[in-house]
């Protein structure tokens, strides 16, 4: 299933820091403060004053051109998920996603509005606080039969082919870890 431009552009961003070495609204301002106005331009100074790449330019480029577009931190919308009654569970999600950056460099961590996906080539998993006791991690593991811990998905997320129920860190463990690394592995 292939990705929307929104989804695609919200990744960007997201990998964005890692890439360049510093965040969308480091670049915007380096832009306003370079005075240019024109696309063809900015993606100039881009490319050429600070050796981005053209798609990373061209990102930048429409962004500091939308005016007053407000363009949300990922880690703004993991803080948002976490906020509030649900502030409880972020340890489970940093442990998860602890486990997860160790599979490999081509990881992809998405956060979403209410979910973070967990990418490769494709999706193979999310993690989502979906109560205020509760995380719930999809898994990609199609053709893996359910037991009473790894559930089908049903309609949880249809993304995803299994989900687990974590309502404490300890149960991000290394069964729970092996199942997320067969994810992985297959996609």
């Amino acid at each position: 299933m292939a990705s929307t431009p929104e989804d695609m552009a919200q990744t960007m961003i997201n990998n964005l820091e890692a890439k360049t070495g510093k965040d969308l609204g480091a670049w915007i301002q380096i832009v306003k403060e370079s005075g240019l106005e024109k696309h063809g331009q900015i993606i100039k100074l881009l490319k050429t004053e600070h050796g981005i790449t053209h798609g990373f330019a061209n990102l930048i480029a429409h962004k500091a051109r939308a005016a007053g577009e407000p363009v949300p931190a990922a880690t703004d919308l993991v803080a948002a998920q976490y906020a509030g009654a649900k502030a409880e569970l972020k340890p489970i999600y940093d442990q998860l996603i602890k486990i997860i950056e160790a599979f490999g460099d081509d990881v992809t961590i998405a956060p979403k509005k209410s979910y973070v996906s967990l990418r490769r080539s494709k999706q193979f998993g999310l993690i989502q606080p979906s109560t205020k006791t509760r995380v719930d991690v999809g898994i990609n593991l199609k053709g893996v039969a359910p037991t009473d811990r790894l559930e089908a998905s049903g309609s949880f997320n249809g993304m995803v082919s299994h989900r687990v129920r974590v309502t404490d860190a300890t149960q991000v463990d290394d069964t729970l870890a092996g199942w997320l690394r067969d994810a992985y592995d297959a996609a």
